[in-house]
Formats: C-alpha cells, sequence, structure tokens
C-alpha cells in the first residue's frame, strides 16, 4: 500500500511538472519545489540544487530550507563537498558517511559542517542532458540509513526533470541560449534571496518562515517570484499587504 502511494504521488509530481513547463513558466519556483518533492518521495531530511554560471561556477539555486541553503553556500566557499565533486566528474555519488574517514580526508571543512548542520548521510547526483553537466542535486539524511538503487534512480529521474525545466528542452546547439537561462536564473535567485533577509527582519521570523509566506502570496496571486521580489526591492510593492508568518507556523513542503 506504501509503494502504491508512492508511485501514485511520483505520478503526481510529474503531471505537476509537466504542465508548469509553459512558455513563461518560473525557473525558480519549479526547483524550488523540486527539493521540497525530493524530501518528501525519498527518504531524505533535506535536498538542494546548485547550478553553474556561464563561468562554469557553482551557486545555489534551491533548497528544500534555509539550513541546507547555507550548507550550501559554505560548500561553494570552500570549494569542496560532494556537489562540487559531483559537478565536476559529472558522476553520481550515493551513501556518503559524513562520519567516516573518507569523508573527512576528501572535504575537512565540509564534513564537520554538514554533521553540524544535522547530516550524517549525503548524496549527489548530476544535472546532465547527454555528456553536459549544468548542476547537481544534492540530498541529505540525518541517519546513517541508506538509499537504495530504486531511490537512487527516482532522485536522477528528478535530477533530470530539473535539468529539462533549467534547458526548457532546447538542443545542445542552442548552448547560448541555455546559457542565458541559467544567468536569469541566478540572477533572479539573488533578488529573492534579498527579500527573504527583508521580510524576516521586518517580520521578526525565521528566513523560512519568511520565504514561504513570500512565495503562498505569490502563487496565490499569480505572481513570479523573481518579478515580485524586484518589485519589493525597488519599492514599488507594500509588503504590509502580504501576510505574515504565524508565530509557532512552520515552512510548508511545497
Amino acid at each position: 500500500m506504501i509503494v502504491m502511494a508512492r508511485e501514485r504521488r511520483l505520478a503526481e509530481v510529474f503531471v505537476e511538472v509537466a504542465d508548469s513547463l509553459i512558455d513563461d513558466f518560473d525557473v525558480i519556483d519549479l526547483l524550488q519545489r523540486l527539493s521540497a518533492r525530493c524530501v518528501e518521495l525519498l527518504d531524505v531530511a533535506a535536498a538542494g540544487i546548485m547550478l553553474a554560471d556561464a563561468h562554469g561556477e557553482l551557486q545555489t539555486i534551491a533548497a528544500s530550507d534555509e539550513h541546507t541553503h547555507l550548507l550550501e553556500l559554505f560548500a561553494l566557499q570552500h570549494d569542496q563537498g560532494p556537489c562540487v565533486e559531483c559537478y565536476r566528474s559529472g558522476a553520481a555519488r550515493s551513501n556518503i558517511d559524513l562520519t567516516g574517514p573518507e569523508a573527512a580526508a576528501a572535504w575537512p571543512s565540509f564534513a564537520p559542517r554538514a554533521r553540524a548542520t544535522g547530516y550524517l548521510t549525503t548524496h549527489a547526483v548530476p544535472l546532465r542532458l547527454r555528456h553536459r553537466v549544468v548542476g547537481a542535486l544534492n540530498l541529505f539524511q540525518t541517519g546513517p540509513v541508506p538509499l537504495g538503487d530504486d531511490d537512487i534512480a527516482l532522485a536522477q529521474a528528478l535530477a533530470d526533470v530539473a535539468t529539462i525545466t533549467i534547458l526548457q528542452q532546447r538542443t545542445l546547439e542552442q548552448a547560448y541560449v541555455d546559457k542565458s537561462q541559467v544567468e536569469h536564473a541566478l540572477a533572479s535567485r539573488v533578488r529573492i534571496e534579498q527579500v527573504k533577509g527583508i521580510l524576516a527582519e521586518r517580520w521578526n521570523s525565521g528566513v523560512d518562515e519568511a520565504f514561504a509566506a513570500f512565495r503562498a502570496y505569490a502563487r496565490a496571486h499569480h505572481l513570479r517570484l523573481a518579478d515580485f521580489a524586484s518589485r519589493i526591492i525597488d519599492g514599488s510593492f507594500d509588503t504590509a499587504t502580504i501576510p505574515g508568518p504565524r508565530p509557532a507556523a512552520r515552512e510548508p513542503r511545497d
């Protein structure tokens, strides 16, 4: 029964993604939802997505929660971690024990930081179209329970969906268009991060709660996250009209 429920939910997720792939879809919102779906469908505590910019440098683009977002920023600052290696090699890494000597030797800064965040196991899956790698999907677990082959295959399928989303089904011969899309998504993410900080300070709330309220208002009013963020930053939108998070509210996964 549990397997059937997951298969049904998986089918719903792929239909949801397919429905989102319209001409003017919101890449940031879709990748954010895919991060949440990874947590929902796989036995993981958190997920994050990194993308390479036009210079080949990784940037964090989506995460299921703020702790994971900060951990990924830390990995980029120190240029180490399984996600960074996965992007460079194009090969998936699964069931990495962050408490073991191999992780400590390979990533002397990242491994202890990940453990301090509460993660004991991690996995990295490439965002890849044929031989071209555009980023990586990172999964984190708080326990030592390994992911099975079926879970890893599902993670790769979700990563493939993310890749198709980013590239919008363009061919490799249209690489200049792809780079433009990635650059636009990364610039949009910077504005959204600014707004998360602005709203969290205004509401004296956590960043996750502020982001959840921001996304909920944007979706309810059919606003693209990047455009909405720009209006808040330039002062053309009164944030007093956005319902703030309840003090004890938890961020929804959707």
